[in-house]
C-alpha cells in the first residue's frame, strides 16, 4: 500500500491565527472598494491560513487567477 505525502507545511496556531487577520484585512479593504473575492480566491485564502501555501504561493496563484500571461 502507497503511504500519503502530507505536504501541508505546519503552522503554529499563532502563525495561522496571523494569517486569518491579514486575509480578513484584506478581505475587508477589497468590500470597501465595492467588491467581493470570488470563490477561487476564497479557496486560495483557506489554504494559506490552514498553511498549505506560503505568503508567495499565495500571492502567484491570486495573480494567475486575473492575469491570463501567467496561466500555463
Amino acid at each position: 500500500m502507497m503511504k500519503e505525502r502530507d505536504s501541508t507545511p505546519a503552522i503554529s496556531a499563532e502563525e495561522r491565527a496571523k494569517r486569518q487577520r491579514a486575509v480578513d484585512f484584506a478581505r475587508g479593504s477589497v468590500r470597501f472598494e465595492g467588491f467581493i473575492l470570488g470563490p477561487e480566491v476564497e479557496e486560495l485564502n483557506r489554504r494559506f491560513i490552514e498553511g498549505e501555501l506560503t505568503s508567495d504561493e499565495h500571492v502567484a496563484e491570486t495573480l494567475r487567477l486575473y492575469d491570463p500571461a501567467l496561466r500555463d
